[in-house]
C-alpha cells in the first residue's frame, strides 16, 4: 500500500549538502519503531514537468521517525517541501 511522505531537507553534512539524499517526514510516523518498517521501500517523487525520480529508503533520521531516502539522480531544489510516494 502506498503511503505519502514530504521532503523536509536535503541531507546536509559539515561542508556540504548531498543532493541526491533527502530527509523524508510521514504523517502518523513519530517513532523510531514505526519508521524502521518503511526501510528498504522504493520511492518515487514526480516533477510538475513529469519526470520521474526514483529512490530507496536508506536509513532512519533522528528519533522522530523520518527517513533518509537515496535517489538514483540528484534532486532539483524545487522537490522542497513537495509529497514522495513510498511504495
Amino acid at each position: 500500500m502506498p503511503v505519502e511522505g514530504y521532503i523536509v531537507n536535503f541531507r546536509l553534512g559539515g561542508n556540504r549538502q548531498y543532493p541526491r539524499e533527502v530527509i523524508v517526514e510521514v504523517p502518523g510516523v513519530s517513532d523510531v519503531k514505526s519508521a524502521s518498517r518503511l526501510l528498504h521501500r522504493k520511492v518515487v517523487w514526480r516533477s510538475q514537468g513529469g519526470l520521474e525520480f526514483r529512490g530507496v529508503v536508506k536509513s532512519l533520521h533522528g528519533k522522530k521517525g523520518r527517513v533518509i531516502v537515496r535517489f538514483r539522480r540528484p534532486l532539483p531544489g524545487q522537490a522542497l517541501g513537495t509529497t514522495v510516494t513510498i511504495l
